[in-house]
């Protein structure tokens, strides 16, 4: 099989980028590109101290591996994806998602890994509440709704 999709519970074990290229990595790939999400430390005006993901896993399993076979059909059936989303709380720094996609050529593997992670943020079960050094917290509205990345 050439997509791996899945859900990690972030606080036991870390998402891992060389994993994703070793996944993605084929003899007749010319390219491999990733994507990484980050927990960053300023959103919307507030410090963030960190970030909690809430997850249906296999939903969101089944959604990453709709997007993905979308994907492979507009850029190819050679095309290699791995998709590994965190569930879980992470602080400022920590991975929150890992994207890689391997092709024969890098065109598409951008491509496959920006389509990948806009898709993500629009259309799978992902809750995202932001933990600020005031001591607040607040759930985040998806990227579709709120117009930013």
């Amino acid at each position: 099989m050439s997509v791996h999709v899945e859900v990690r519970n972030i606080e036991q074990t870390v998402l891992d980028t060389s994993e994703a290229l070793a996944f993605v990595d084929a003899p007749g790939n010319g390219a491999g590109a990733l994507f990484v999400g980050v927990v960053r430390d300023w959103n919307q005006g507030r410090k963030v101290k960190g970030v909690s993901y809430d997850v249906f896993a296999p939903l969101a399993e089944q959604s990453f591996a709709e997007i993905c076979a979308e994907a492979r059909e507009k850029w190819g059936e050679p095309c290699r994806i791995f998709v590994a989303h965190g569930k879980g709380r992470l602080e400022v720094g920590g991975l929150s998602i890992v994207i890689a996609a391997g092709s024969p050529h890098r065109g598409e593997a951008f491509a496959v890994c920006r389509y990948v992670i806009e898709e993500i943020k629009s259309r799978s079960p992902v809750w995202k509440q932001e933990h600020y050094v005031d001591g607040d917290s607040e759930w985040v509205k998806g990227h579709a709704l709120c117009g930013h990345d």
